[in-house]
């Protein structure tokens, strides 16, 4: 067999292309109930793991998503039952919708109720157990599907059961002094280029990525405050359910950010856009979005694929209170220095994490 060669492509002339939008979608809760009773109902798979991936009608393999690069997965485990372990190089963000149970993540156990969030590290080893009585069901938002994209998607089926590290790992070296660069990182250029050795570069500084968890009757109180904002509020009544490894990219992984919102009735947002994309679930109350000119209604146990990257987009509650989780890829954005972001489309917009952000009208007065 020859070997491949690549091609070169004349762009000289090229201009440049227009994004073509993946069109806004609604999984009805309809139809994610008759998935969850055809899970339910099936024998249990080898793996314990009754799984179905939610998959956008424009998705082509490797790296099938609700979104481009966003795989959800919609996932069921009857009562008594439990998974078996596994691990991967991609993160989650999970969501229970219904029922209960425990997770074990990287050896630390999870016990979760309807609406609790919690996340899974990279490689972290972990399974679900379901001691209720009724049908547990998760969402589970990945990167994978990126990860397949890119053809560097890892799976372990048999993981060890105590957390990250391999069983042979090798010993960390990082005090063996004939080992290291004795001339470090130094700085090369007056406006701040530097240069870094080997033995830096295939040792990063290590940031702990812990497994955390969100319980909603904890996250409710504090959420339910925010509906003391008055109508003249601009921003969005929500908290980001912030992991402290992420750092300055504001995310729940390094990958995502999951916000849980709380829209009081007839609350309209004011339309906007960014490069990152969303994906909605509402679990309580109904309204609107209005998804580059075309109106999607909606309804308490509803996914949506609610904005296409650089879609302008903006949503509205209607007769009651809205509660939704929201998953976007803004922290992958921000680290690539790729996240455009338009709060107001009659102003310019700004690259989040390398230019200054915006700002709300909140004060100190909750009612402004």
């Amino acid at each position: 067999m020859d070997d491949p060669r690549a091609r070169f492509v004349d762009s000289a002339a090229a201009i440049a292309s227009t994004i073509e939008l993946w069109p806004a979608l609604i999984v009805r809760k309809e139809e994610i109930d008759a998935e969850i009773e055809r899970l339910a109902g099936m024998p249990a798979p080898a793996n314990g793991r009754r799984s179905s991936l939610v998959v956008h009608p424009r998705a082509t393999a490797p790296g099938l998503g609700l979104a481009p690069g966003i795989r959800v997965t919609l996932d069921v485990l009857n009562p008594g039952e439990r998974t078996h372990p596994i691990r991967h190089n991609s993160t989650q963000v999970v969501f229970c919708i219904g029922g209960r149970g425990y997770a074990v993540v990287a050896g630390k156990k999870i016990e979760f109720e309807q609406f609790d969030v919690w996340n899974t590290p990279s490689m972290a080893t972990y399974w679900h157990v379901n001691d209720g009585d009724l049908s547990q069901v998760r969402l589970t938002y990945s990167n994978a599907a990126l990860l397949e994209k890119m053809n560097v998607y890892v799976t372990d089926d048999a993981p060890p059961e105590d957390g990250f590290a391999s069983k042979d790992a090798s010993p960390d070296q990082s005090t063996d002094s004939a080992r290291r660069n004795p001339f470090g990182t130094f700085r090369l250029t007056d406006d701040g280029a530097y240069l870094m050795p080997y033995e830096q570069l295939i040792s990063p500084e290590a940031v702990e990525s812990k497994v955390l968890h969100w319980p909603w009757r904890l996250v409710k109180q504090h959420l339910d405050e925010l509906t003391a904002l008055g109508k003249s509020y601009v921003g969005r009544r929500l908290y980001l359910l912030f992991n402290p490894a992420t750092g300055r990219t504001n995310g729940t992984t390094q990958n995502f950010f999951a916000t849980i919102t709380i829209r009081p009735p007839k609350i309209v947002d004011r339309p906007h856009r960014h490069t990152s994309a969303a994906i909605n679930y509402y679990f309580a109350g109904s309204g609107h979005s209005v998804v580059e000119g075309r109106r999607y209604d909606w309804k308490a146990g509803d996914l949506m694929f609610s904005a296409p990257g650089w879609g302008v987009h903006n949503h509205a509650s209607h007769d009651e209170p809205v509660y939704e989780l929201t998953i976007q890829d803004s922290p992958l954005h921000i680290a690539m220095e790729s996240l455009l972001w338009q709060e107001d489309l009659r102003r310019p917009f700004r690259v989040l994490g390398a230019q200054q952000g915006f700002s709300t009208n909140r004060t100190d007065d909750p009612t402004a």
